[in-house]
């Protein structure tokens, strides 16, 4: 009898072990905008128009100044924040368009695969896009649940290989069977649920305000046991739309997209508030590259150049009683470190089975005191690459060097050979100082090869 008991007691004991381990657990909601930039949000310097919410959050949390993407265009950046690789390694281009065949590797662990294993509930609410085809969709990579469109919103409808749901919504006078026999046209995005098109073409204006209540919901639905939101936003990118609630809020479009989506992420707060999350919620809010119709600010350049205007984005990330507020670092992070720190936030780990190129940031998240970046340098392997190491940034190509020539602005000479740029005192990237440097630019070159060369191992094909 008295064996009986104590193997009962262990029973309990071993079950409230569990229950605590998974108490322990934070939720992640990260919020990701499309084309924000650098100086899109009223604490990194926004004009003519308001994010009070946002600036909010950085006043309760912490704010990256030196963060960047990993890739100045959709489809990249997103798979090295899902996979804490840079993208080149998991079989996707830099912007995947509804012609393409393939997707996100079929072998990759995404942080929603990777927290799901731990005990979390994934949810994604917006914006996908890598791969559309059924392989390839949120539901196949580790997300319980989906409801968005599969890419951008300026591409058109895959008529031949969508799903459409039996109570599917269709709009503009159009048929399932007008759609399937139509040309694709562009602007014309497809809203889904799982797997199906519930709604074509979706209506934009609502995008936002849609996406909040889906969130809002999917919070109130899960707040029992540890969950992962990926709320991956439509906009700032173009075209733009906005509710007829925020529509003239502003003296331009642009600012009345940004309101909203400042009001959307208030929602979100607001609601993990409500239910008692605060605690126990981790929020972090970033953008997939730089500004395209918003401001770089002071940085060089903008969505799909190599320059800072680029790569470097806000990121904002609040967390009550762990994260002190008001904190400000200039230390570098990612989009990549995402992975592996949110895996020890769960109480798990990076995979070890392949090349991961980011890194724990938990110290920079929590204000340590002398908290450095775990970057001795970072990797941009998008076009032409450039490197950045401590206040260096490096380019391995010369001025007017851009193939796509979507830089056009000036700076100081030479004209010939690499650039280099002390963004400590030149973070607008004006004066190339590689000629009074040579001893840098030979380093600089020497890690940046092999960092490429690097590149190229553990690089899995994107499947068909």
């Amino acid at each position: 009898m008295m064996r009986i008991v104590f193997i009962a007691l262990l029973g309990l004991m071993g079950l409230n072990s569990a229950a605590s381990a998974q108490e322990k657990k934070p939720n992640i909601i990260l919020i990701f905008a499309d084309d924000l930039g650098y100086a899109d949000v009223g604490c990194y310097g926004a004009k003519g128009f308001k994010t009070p919410n946002l600036d909010r959050m950085a006043k309760e949390g912490a704010r990256f100044t030196s963060f960047y993407t990993g890739c100045s265009v959709c489809s990249g950046s997103r798979a090295a924040l899902l996979t804490g690789r840079h993208y080149q390694r998991v079989g996707v281009p830099p912007v995947m368009f509804p012609g393409n065949k393939n997707g996100l590797n079929t072998n990759e662990i995404t942080i929603a695969s990777l927290l799901r294993r731990l005990g979390y509930f994934p949810g994604i609410i917006g914006k996908w896009h890598l791969g559309h085809h059924p392989l390839f969709l949120p539901t196949r990579r580790g997300f319980n649940t989906y409801f968005g469109i599969p890419y951008s919103n300026d591409m058109a409808i895959d008529p031949v290989n969508a799903k459409f749901a039996k109570d599917a919504v269709f709009r503009e006078g159009k048929t399932e069977d007008v759609v399937r026999k139509e040309k694709a046209i562009n602007g014309k995005a497809p809203l889904m649920r799982g797997e199906e098109v519930i709604e074509y073409p979706v209506d934009q204006s609502t995008l936002t305000k849609r996406y909040t209540e889906e969130a809002v919901r999917f919070i109130n639905d899960h707040k029992e046991k540890p969950f992962f939101l990926y709320l991956p936003h439509t906009f700032p990118h173009v075209p733009l739309y906005v509710s007829p609630a925020f529509k003239g809020r502003t003296n331009t479009l642009f600012g009345d997209v940004m309101e909203e989506l400042d009001w959307s992420v208030g929602e979100v707060l607001k609601t993990v508030k409500d239910q008692g999350l605060d605690q126990k919620t981790l929020v972090l809010f970033t953008s997939d590259n730089g500004a395209h119709q918003g401001s770089a600010g002071i940085l060089r350049g903008k969505k799909a150049t190599m320059y800072e205007g680029g790569f470097r984005v806000p990121c904002i990330a609040r967390w009550p009683g762990k994260i002190p507020a008001g904190h400000v670092t200039d230390e570098m992070a990612a989009t990549v470190d995402m992975l592996p720190t949110f895996a020890k936030l769960a109480g798990g780990a990076a995979p070890d089975d392949r090349p991961i190129d980011g890194k724990d940031i938990r110290p920079l998240l929590f204000g340590e005191p002398g908290a450095k970046t775990p970057h001795e340098h970072y990797l941009f392997p998008h076009n032409q690459g450039a490197l950045r190491s401590g206040n260096w940034k490096f380019y391995p190509w010369p001025e007017g060097g851009d193939k796509k020539k979507k830089e056009k602005d000036k700076a100081d000479p030479p004209k010939k050979g690499v650039q280099l740029y002390d963004l400590a005192n030149d973070i607008s990237e004006t004066k190339n100082v590689a000629a009074a440097h040579p001893e840098v630019v030979q380093r600089l070159q020497a890690v940046y090869q092999k960092m490429t060369e690097d590149l190229k191992k553990g690089k899995l094909e994107g499947a068909k």
